[in-house]
C-alpha cells in the first residue's frame, strides 16, 4: 500500500543521517519503514530481546550496525538517543543510515531535541488519508501551496477529482487506521476499534504514564470526543469531570502527545481586536471518534449532534495529511473565532500567504453562511477563502470564496 510520505522520506534521507517517523500507534508506521527500506536491520524495542540487544552494550551494537538501521518505538530506550549522537558524529556528513519510530511525541521529541537536534529531520504519519485507502494518486490540490499565492486563477484550473464524495464519506465514517479499513468485514472493524481503545488505554497509557488515574482519564476521552470540533475551556471540564485544572492540563498533554486529539491554536494575526483566544480541538481520526461515541453506522452518524463536528475535523485532517506530504515548511494551522461570533474553522498561514477555509457538512450554502469568512478576507486584504463541503461541483460562490467539494482534497 503507497503511502503519501514516501517520496518525503526518501528525500529526507538523502539529507539527514536519521528519519524519526510520529504517528499514533497503528497507524502503518512499521509497514512503511520496511517497505522504504526492506533490506535494513529492523528491531522492535518493545520486544525485550530487541531491546536488550541494544541496551546491554550499544558502544558494540552500533560498531556493528553504524547504518541502515530500523529502531522501531524508540521512546521506550531513553539512552539510545546520546549514543546516537556520538555515531552520526563520527560519519557526520553521511546521510541516509537510521530510521527511528515513536507513538508518544513528548518523551520522543524532548530527547531528540536534547540530543540530536540537527542531525535529524521529523516526520509525522498519520492514518490512512482517502486518496491512499483507493489507490488514487495525492490530489494537485496541494500543489498550490508550493507557490508564493493561491490565486482565483490557481484555484480556477484546479483539474477534475480523483476521488468520489462517496469515497470521501467512507473514510469519514470508517476512519484511516490501516488494518480494519483495509478489511471489508464490519464485525471485524468493531472488534478492531474497541480493542485499540482498550489497548491504548490500558496499555499505552499505563506504561508511559503510571502514575495516572485512568479511570478519570477515561471519562476524560469520552468527555473530549462530546467535545471535539469545539473551544475547550478547562475550567468547565474539570468541574464536569471533579477533577482539578492541573488534571485537564495533564489529560490533554497526553491526549495530543499520543496523536489522539488535535489542538489549534487561535488565529491572533487577525485586525480584530474581540478573538477568542482559548484553543480548539479534535479527535484526529474519525473512525474512532465514532467508535468511542458508540456510532457504528452511517445513518447513526448522520442523526446524531456531532455530525457536522466529525465532518469539520474529519476535513482539517485530511488537509493536514496532504500538507505534511509535500516538501511544504515552516506553515501552521489555526482557528478564529470572536466573541460576535464571526468563525473560521481553519486556517493556514506558511509561505503561500494566508488561506481561511470554512468547513460545511452539506452540499449547499447560504449566503448568509460566506459572511463571516469574506470580511475576514476582506479585513486581512486576502484573495480567497474557501469552502469545503460535499458539493458537486467546484464554483465561485462570490468573488472571494470558492466552493472545493471534499473529494478535491
Amino acid at each position: 500500500m503507497y503511502r503519501n510520505l514516501q517520496n518525503k522520506i526518501n528525500v529526507l534521507l538523502e539529507m539527514f543521517p536519521c528519519v524519526v517517523l510520529l504517528g499514533a500507534r497503528q497507524s502503518g508506521k512499521t509497514t512503511l519503514c520496511k517497505a522504504l527500506r526492506p533490506d535494513w536491520l529492523y528491531l522492535d524495542l518493545e520486544k525485550t530481546s530487541d531491546l536488550n540487544r541494544i541496551e546491554y552494550d550499544p558502544e558494540f551494537f552500533f560498531q556493528e550496525h553504524p547504518h541502515h538501521l530500523i529502531i522501531d518505538e524508540a521512546q521506550r530506550l531513553p539512552t539510545l538517543f546520546e549514543t546516537l549522537r556520538g555515531v552520526i558524529d563520527q560519519q557526520r556528513e553521511m546521510p541516509g543510515r537510521f530510521i527511528l519510530t515513536g507513538s508518544s511525541s513528548p518523551e520522543l521529541l524532548q530527547n531528540v531535541s536534547e540530543s540530536l537536534a540537527g542531525r535529524i529531520a521529523i516526520v509525522e504519519l498519520g492514518t490512512f488519508k482517502t486518496n491512499e485507502i483507493f489507490a488514487a494518486p495525492l490530489s494537485p490540490f496541494y500543489e498550490l501551496f508550493a507557490k508564493k499565492n493561491i490565486t482565483r486563477e490557481s484555484l480556477s484550473q484546479l483539474s477534475a477529482p480523483l476521488l468520489t464524495l462517496e469515497q470521501i464519506q467512507f473514510t469519514w465514517q470508517r476512519g484511516g487506521y490501516p488494518e480494519p479499513v483495509l478489511k471489508p468485514s464490519t464485525v471485524f472493524y468493531a472488534q478492531w476499534m474497541e480493542n485499540y481503545e482498550s489497548t491504548y488505554i490500558n496499555r499505552d497509557i499505563a506504561h508511559l504514564f503510571p502514575q495516572l488515574n485512568r479511570v478519570a482519564y477515561q471519562r476524560f476521552l469520552t468527555m473530549l470526543c462530546k467535545l471535539s470540533g469545539t473551544i475547550l475551556n478547562k475550567s468547565d471540564v474539570a468541574r464536569a469531570l471533579e477533577v482539578s485544572a492541573s488534571s485537564i492540563r495533564e489529560f490533554l498533554h497526553i491526549a495530543h502527545g499520543t496523536f489522539l486529539w488535535r489542538q489549534l491554536p487561535s488565529f491572533e494575526g487577525s485586525i480584530s481586536k474581540s478573538i477568542i483566544k482559548m484553543p480548539k480541538g479534535h479527535i484526529r481520526d474519525s473512525g474512532l471518534l465514532h467508535s468511542l461515541l458508540r456510532i457504528s453506522d452511517k445513518e447513526t452518524l448522520y442523526k446524531d449532534p456531532i455530525v457536522g463536528a466529525s465532518f469539520e475535523g474529519f476535513i482539517i485532517e485530511e488537509i493536514i495529511k496532504g500538507l505534511q506530504a509535500t516538501l511544504l515548511t515552516q506553515w501552521s494551522t489555526y482557528y478564529y473565532r470572536t466573541r460576535a461570533g464571526a468563525e473560521i474553522d481553519l486556517i493556514l498561514q506558511g509561505p503561500f500567504g494566508t488561506l481561511p477555509i470554512e468547513i460545511k457538512y452539506g452540499a449547499t450554502v447560504n449566503p448568509r453562511q460566506l459572511r463571516s469568512l469574506e470580511s475576514f478576507i476582506i479585513d486581512n486584504k486576502l484573495d480567497v477563502g474557501l469552502i469545503i463541503n460535499q458539493a458537486k461541483n467546484a464554483t465561485w460562490l462570490s468573488r472571494h470564496v470558492f466552493q472545493l467539494p471534499a473529494n478535491y482534497l
